[in-house]
């Protein structure tokens, strides 16, 4: 586990009423950051997706899917003997 000190500089109401939230405990900021990088992470996948539909892929036909996973399968048997 890692260990943060901050120094957070927040105006005098705020802070107030952070605390007596109970907003500025260990367990109530870890669970804050979790929720924020959560967030972040369904963004990127919006954009993504959006991207995506965007600008979508070419189909590919069931002899080029096999052909992809064989590749996969191969790169990963490769991988694993050296």
């Amino acid at each position: 586990m890692t260990t943060l000190e901050l120094k957070l500089n927040l105006p005098d109401q705020l802070a107030r009423d952070a605390k007596a939230a109970g907003l500025l405990t260990e367990q109530e900021l870890e669970r804050m950051v979790r929720e924020a990088l959560r967030a972040r992470s369904l963004e990127r996948l919006d954009a993504a997706k959006a991207k995506l539909a965007a600008d979508p892929l070419p189909a590919m036909s069931e002899s080029e899917i096999q052909a992809e996973i064989e590749a996969y399968r191969a790169e990963k048997r490769a991988a694993a003997g050296s």
